[in-house]
């Protein structure tokens, strides 16, 4: 299976970018509200640039992103959150 099909059956969801590459992300619902964003960034050629997890709490705010590829960055938190 190529890997754009893949990338289509992970991710629902995507952008094209003005590069030729794309954006896609896979949301996941959390406890209380919360939510995940799973973004996986990828060159013209469906090479992976980057891998992120956002975190969104229940107000639908951005509070922290955990930068995964190419480097494990760890959690950043992005406001105060609750």
């Amino acid at each position: 299976m190529p890997i754009r099909e893949q990338n289509e059956r992970k991710f629902p969801n995507w952008i094209d970018l003005p590069d030729g590459g794309r954006r896609y992300w896979l949301d996941v619902a959390g406890r209380r509200g919360w939510r995940a964003r799973y973004v996986k960034e990828v060159d013209a050629d469906e090479q992976t640039v980057s891998f992120y997890q956002e975190i969104y709490n229940d107000r639908g705010e951005l509070v922290e992103i955990h930068e995964k590829f190419p480097i494990d960055k760890g959690h950043r938190k992005v406001r105060g959150g609750d």
